[in-house]
């Protein structure tokens, strides 16, 4: 990465983009509430969003990484001072915790912890929200400063850091640690590997192999997928250790681990843009199942990660086929070139629009690693070793070994054209193989000259080599045939993305209803916003026939006037390309008889629960549940394959409820969405029944039995809502009781609407 510099072009633009945010955030605002968790002072307050709830503190390590990251690919001197500072910062704050503590939020959930008496769940452990998951970024970037500047103080904040978790968890018991692991944890044990490799303490590396998370890591080891209805990006920083601690240990059930899951998430459970999840869960593989908050982006970050570490394994094509496809379509896509903010979720709901972070209220987990991608587009473009150079990726750089014997230029307006050239701007008669990928979509040969001449080459795992003794001034000129094709979902065949080379192509459908503005504090606040009738693509041609190129402008296409109803023509651009309106990436493409039959079977009822849907939630997911302020005691949550979603329950007095939209000056009703088949469950041999009261601002508005009659299906029932609870007010509590030796729920979907359904 070091060694790799971006020239003018798509990624250039980019990564001057993402430095320009990376200069604006203020590091005593990040930091400040590592101040507040050590009960000092902070300099100045600290940001807004997610730094001001218990997972604050996350940011300053993602800036850490990121900044320190684009400091050795930009150079900018600016970003050094202002990494300097910050570390010095934290070895101040540091010394205010005799343990060597330091971190965005109080130390009381780790002592909870290490005494082995400890409340645990998926996202919250002793209390607090995911602490090691948000106290990773900060190991992380700690580490991240010292291999890459070589920052001294880093490097003693982070083993002082390191040492306090040695030390507070080494009277764990192995269960006791396994269920800690329960809660999301972040890449904990990528980064104690990492600093095992850096100090040679076995200690770390110890701590590293313990925070591997068996209940997930065995079965993918033995080639068993139980990913479904599992946290996403809680999963990957644990595959990515595993691939580290392979490098270490040599043991193979680390690598048969992050190999098996490489394959089964980009194979089976990857969307055409190359991310991930829905609701930031895995769904039933082989399904794209659309929809707002798809293709969480952190997940993309780290499936990069992961398919570098396999790539070093082997140099197989396939695994930079897929690099590229997430890169340009998902990573790119995720920054707005405008602003420089970025996304969460990527929406691949028809009709919907890409919805960006705010500068200074947001700092979601997608926020902290958005801060990192621009920094780190040199990472795979070039992969050299003494004897071999492999150019994987087709972007404007220049390439310069570790010794400094060789320079080379690689010259291209890639994906705007179709070649490529190579210009070895520095060698002294080196003989070394240069190997050149051959895309999956190349709808044709991969054709090279050297110096103006077709030379000898061979093929292996998918790329082109050539063996010569180079010289300064030696060419070699590429050509990749690229062309228009369907991408076809796993899950419908009439459902498909259409792609130019490695581009998806979006439907640019503008600004209709648009929004005031797609730049938010809370990801999620448009989830219910109005969307728009996108046309079905009606035609019995092939591709090329209806979708052509526009003249004069570059990888935009339109179709002929095949979009139904009302015969409509439609506009299709990158979607790295498309900000700031609505878009199409998945389209139904079909025949006239198969769409007379669809008309038919359309129902209206679904556009119309659009409509008039007010607010609504999942449960069983994290951003959903905090987001609606989810409150809760004895309550239980979990996934259900069956039906294939989540959900929530109380048991024996227990409770839980949300904080629920509503509009003042109409009716409102709750409509619950229950499992058919659940009764009473049977715990120990005795049976509870799900026997429960509903409870809006604390007055008792229903009585729910669940008795099990309506098995193998969800079922929603409507609750009015009196209107005196809900007048002059624009939010409600929603909450759903259990009493003694009872159970309420489970509650499988929440939703505020305005019109009876």
């Amino acid at each position: 990465m070091n060694n790799t510099t971006l020239l003018d072009g798509l990624f250039k633009q980019s990564q001057e983009k993402g430095k320009e945010y990376l200069i604006y955030l203020d590091v005593d605002r990040l930091i400040a509430p590592c101040y507040d968790a050590v009960s000092q002072t902070p300099k100045k307050p600290r940001y807004g969003g997610w730094e001001s709830t218990g997972i604050s503190g996350h940011s300053i390590g993602h800036w850490l990484s990121a900044a320190a990251t684009m400091y050795t690919v930009t150079g900018d001197e600016r970003l050094k001072e202002k990494v300097e500072y910050a570390i010095d910062e934290l070895a101040h704050v540091q010394s205010f915790d005799e343990t060597g503590y330091v971190s965005g939020f109080p130390r009381e959930c780790y002592d909870k912890a290490f005494s082995g008496e400890f409340e645990v769940s998926n996202f919250s452990l002793g209390g607090s929200w995911v602490p090691w998951y948000s106290h990773h970024k900060i190991f992380a970037g700690l580490i991240d400063v010292y291999q890459l500047l070589g920052n001294q103080k880093a490097l003693d904040t982070v083993i002082k850091l390191s040492d306090w978790a040695v030390n507070g968890s080494k009277n764990m018991t192995d269960e006791q640690f396994q269920r800690m692991l329960i809660c999301e944890h972040g890449g904990m044990n990528e980064a104690m590997a990492d600093l095992y490799l850096i100090t040679n303490n076995r200690s770390y590396l110890d701590l590293a192999i313990r925070f591997c998370h068996k209940a997930v890591l065995d079965p993918l080891s033995k080639g068993q997928d139980e990913l479904e209805g599992k946290h996403a990006n809680t999963q990957i920083p644990k595959v990515v250790g595993a691939a580290k601690l392979f490098n270490i240990t040599g043991e193979q059930h680390y690598r048969d681990t992050a190999i098996y899951f490489w394959n089964r998430v980009t194979n089976n459970r990857s969307y055409v843009i190359g991310g991930n999840s829905k609701g930031e869960h895995f769904g039933p593989e082989n399904t794209e199942d659309l929809g707002i908050t798809t293709t969480e982006t952190c997940n993309t970050y780290n499936m990069l990660k992961l398919t570098e570490l396999l790539f070093a394994w082997e140099k197989k094509a396939e695994y930079m086929d897929y690099y590229e496809r997430a890169l340009y379509n998902h990573i790119l896509a995720s920054q707005d070139p405008d602003t420089g903010m970025k996304t969460y979720f990527v929406s691949t709901e028809p009709g919907h629009f890409k919805v960006y972070c705010s500068h200074d209220n947001s700092f979601w987990c997608c926020t902290g690693t958005g801060m990192e991608n621009p920094a780190r587009y040199t990472r795979s473009i070039f992969t050299h070793d003494e004897q071999n150079l492999f150019v994987n990726l087709f972007i404007a750089s220049t390439f310069s070994s570790e010794d400094d014997q060789i320079i080379i230029k690689q010259e291209t307006s890639f994906p705007e054209s179709n070649t490529s050239k190579l210009v070895l701007e520095k060698a002294s008669e080196d003989h070394f193989d240069i190997h050149i990928r051959i895309p999956y979509w190349a709808q044709g040969d991969v054709t090279v000259l050297v110096n103006g001449n077709t030379i000898q080459t061979s093929n292996q795992n998918g790329y082109l080599t050539i063996s010569n003794q180079w010289n300064a001034g030696d060419m070699i000129d590429i050509t990749l045939p690229m062309g228009l094709h369907i991408y076809q979902s796993k899950d419908e065949k009439s459902k498909v993305a259409f792609m130019y080379g490695p581009v998806v192509l979006a439907g640019a459908l503008g600004r209709e209803q648009f929004p005031e503005t797609d730049i938010l504090d809370d990801h999620q606040t448009l989830n219910n916003h109005p969307l728009i009738n996108v046309p079905t693509l009606v035609t019995e041609k092939d591709l090329t026939e209806w979708l052509k190129p526009v003249e004069g402008s570059p990888l935009t296409f339109q179709t002929e006037a095949i979009g139904q109803p009302g015969n409509v023509s439609v506009t299709m651009i990158p979607f790295y390309a498309l900000h700031h309106q609505r878009y199409t990436l998945y389209w139904n493409l079909m025949n006239e008889e198969a769409y007379k039959v669809k008309l038919e079977q359309t129902s209206t009822e679904v556009d119309r629960l659009k409509k008039i849907t007010i607010d609504s939630l999942q449960p069983n997911e994290q951003q959903p549940e905090v987001d609606h302020a989810i409150k809760m005691d004895n309550s239980n949550s979990d996934y259900f394959n069956i039906v294939r979603t989540g959900w929530r329950d109380a048991r024996d007095g227990g409770f839980f409820s949300y904080e629920m939209k509503v509009e003042p000056d109409k009716e409102m009703y709750l409509v619950v969405t229950y499992f058919g088949g659940d009764r009473e469950l049977w715990i120990d041999g005795k049976a509870y029944p799900r026997d429960f009261d509903i409870l809006v601002e604390n007055t008792n508005i229903a009585h729910q039995f669940l008795e099990g009659k309506n098995p193998d299906t969800l079922m929603d029932i409507v609750y009015p809502i009196p209107y005196e609870l809900t007048k002059d007010k624009d939010k409600i509590e929603v909450k759903f009781e259990s009493t003694e030796g009872k159970i309420a729920g489970g509650v499988y979907g929440v939703k505020i609407v305005n019109e009876h359904v």
